[in-house]
């Protein structure tokens, strides 16, 4: 009993008030439970891709872990055989040269690289630009290292792409860094060079870092474009890539981080401090997978191009609209004007029919009129969601 009491008088740091837990994190312990329970629910929710990576990857790994040498600790730098893949990765597919031994810095996941971009960047107190609707992550981990957060506005009338006379009449005395993402999650909004080269004349100026999260430019993306291709904005622009996506490998968590030498030493410090070096084989099977030609994302694509298919028919039968010219491995789609509440929606999807879709409200406030369909799911499960929902709408 006394030691109940003492732990009653135990409280959590004060940053913990500033966040909840992650969306995603108690969503899908409550599909767990309704599976546990028989429902058999589908879940179109989280963007983890179902697909397994190319053959000669996994090869590569299973032939490098079986060196009796390869598993001690790793380069908080990488191994220079990841690094020189990363470098000829972006200078074949976005003509952008890399120098591998001091501008890139792999990542244990770009999702890892937000925090030690903000730790190496902003002090507690200073503003940090986050578009909304955005990536939740983006929020929570300011909040959490006293950062404030400032919102900038996506807009569906603008294509969801910033609106720069907005943002020239904000006070950015205080702002450090700006995330952006493009091609664009959750709305699948594409880049264009002249935003890019828009956002490094703003970054200059206002004497701001803008960082970039470019994890989906090869899915159902014809033209993959990087920051980093504008003259000059390596001074100025940070940007985060991940095999995640582009690769299926997102439970292998390999990412990276691209900027100036400088940049990626202050980022450096910061990741020496946190985690560690990944699994040589990893890395290794990773370079593999870089290696890929046109043919392998093209045939990836070809999966995801007739998933998209039934997803906007699922749209179509839930009374939503959405842009057919979106990229990425989701379909973001607005919920039709009789429609009150998008969670009502989402509500009724999930336990009527037995499908999870996202509510676009936690991606922002811009989001609450829309909702997102993940397309990894495989194809019999996407056309079994689509029946389900016929069902519950007739």
């Amino acid at each position: 009993m006394k030691m109940e009491n003492q732990a009653s008088k135990i409280r959590p740091a004060h940053r913990l008030a500033s966040v909840s837990e992650y969306y995603f994190s108690k969503k899908l312990k409550e599909v767990a439970q309704m599976n546990a329970e028989g429902k058999n629910v589908i879940s179109l929710g989280i963007g983890s891709p179902d697909m397994p990576p190319a053959e000669r990857t996994v090869q590569a790994l299973c032939e490098a872990a079986k060196n009796p040498d390869g598993h001690g600790y790793m380069p908080y730098t990488g191994i220079p055989e990841l690094r020189r893949a990363f470098a000829g990765w972006y200078k074949r597919w976005y003509g952008v040269e890399l120098n591998p031994d001091t501008e890139i810095q792999p990542l244990i996941g770009s999702k890892e690289g937000i925090l030690h971009v903000t730790l190496a960047f902003v002090n507690p107190g200073e503003q940090v630009l986050i578009p909304n609707p955005g990536y939740p992550t983006y929020t929570s981990l300011s909040k959490i290292l006293g950062a404030e957060v400032v919102n900038y506005d996506l807009k569906e009338e603008n294509g969801w792409l910033p609106d720069f006379d907005e943002l020239e009449k904000m006070d950015m005395s205080r702002v450090k860094l700006m995330w952006t993402n493009y091609p664009n999650m959750p709305t699948g909004a594409n880049a264009t060079p002249e935003l890019y080269e828009r956002l490094v004349d703003f970054a200059r100026r206002k004497d701001i870092v803008i960082v970039n999260d470019n994890p989906y430019s090869f899915i159902l993306n014809e033209h993959p474009i990087s920051i980093l291709s504008v003259p000059g904005a390596k001074g100025c622009c940070i940007e985060l890539n991940s095999m995640s996506k582009s690769h299926n490998m997102p439970g292998w968590r390999i990412g990276m981080l691209a900027s100036n030498a400088d940049f990626v030493q202050w980022i450096l410090k910061v990741k020496s401090n946190i985690d560690s070096g990944m699994f040589r084989a990893m890395q290794l099977a990773a370079a593999t997978a870089l290696e890929a030609e046109k043919e392998w994302y093209d045939g990836n694509n070809a999966n995801y191009r007739n998933r998209r298919r039934l997803a906007g028919e699922i749209m179509h039968a839930l009374g939503c609209t959405y842009n057919p010219d979106q990229t990425g491995m989701f379909l973001w789609g607005k919920i039709p004007e009789s429609c009150t509440d998008v969670e009502e929606l989402t509500e009724r999807v999930l336990h009527k029919a037995r499908v999870f879709i996202t509510p676009g409200f936690i991606f922002g406030s811009n989001g609450k009129r829309f909702i997102r369909i993940s397309l990894c799911c495989k194809d019999d499960k996407l056309a079994e969601a689509l029946e389900r929902i016929r069902k519950i709408n007739e």
